[in-house]
């Protein structure tokens, strides 16, 4: 007996007939689609860059590179606690502090940035992003980025509203519907900053120690 049977619901060749199936996926292909449909519970996006995978994974496994292709993270120094950095959120226009500590596989090529507004207990917001090798996916050089944020329920309400550098600043996820659009352009700010280092043969992860070449 099939290990499968009595879980309704599923879609298989064994109990839905091929037109059947064909229908069901052209149900579920829209003409358009709402921003809530797409974006409420997960924002997904990804982008090709024409340098090698390992470097721009290696970059981006460096947490100080945030300070570079992001749009508003800056100032960051790694606290007294080995791998957790602090720096400055500067989204809403005053510094927030912002806390972040960076898993990365370097097998798989996947960057994980757990991070956290105001304090560096609880990292709830977590970045998960993976660099493929261009060949494999797309038969061109270069890699391919691929990120994803999932929609925690604190970026609905802030546990910790008394850590807020004033009451009346907006919180992270205020920006919840605008959050493909902003990676959108920070991802980009990537591609650019691996591709121009890349092309003029310089390291993409810069020596840190050394005065800004850029």
């Amino acid at each position: 007996m099939s290990t499968l049977s009595g879980i309704a619901g599923l879609v298989r060749v064994e109990n839905c007939p091929r037109s059947e199936t064909v229908a069901r996926m052209r149900e579920l292909t829209r003409p358009t689609w709402r921003h809530e449909e797409v974006f409420g519970r997960y924002c997904s996006l990804s982008e090709h860059v024409e340098a090698p995978a390992r470097e721009v994974y290696e970059y981006l496994a460096d947490t100080r590179s945030l300070a570079e292709w992001t749009l508003s993270v800056r100032g960051l120094t790694e606290t007294a606690e080995p791998g957790l950095w602090v720096g400055d959120e500067m989204l809403c226009g005053d510094s927030t502090r912002i806390y972040t500590r960076t898993v990365a596989n370097p097998d798989a090529m996947t960057v994980d940035y757990h991070c956290a507004w105001d304090q560096g207990e609880h990292l709830w917001m977590v970045y998960l992003m993976r660099v493929v090798d261009a060949g494999s996916v797309l038969g061109r050089p270069g890699a391919v980025v691929l990120w994803t944020n999932c929609r925690h329920p604190h970026y609905d309400r802030n546990p910790w509203p008394e850590l807020a550098t004033s009451p009346d600043r907006p919180w992270v996820g205020d920006f919840w519907d605008l959050f493909y659009a902003g990676h959108r352009t920070e991802l980009r700010n990537l591609k650019r900053i691996c591709e121009h280092r890349h092309a003029n043969g310089r390291p993409i992860t810069p020596d840190w120690s050394a005065p800004a070449a850029d």
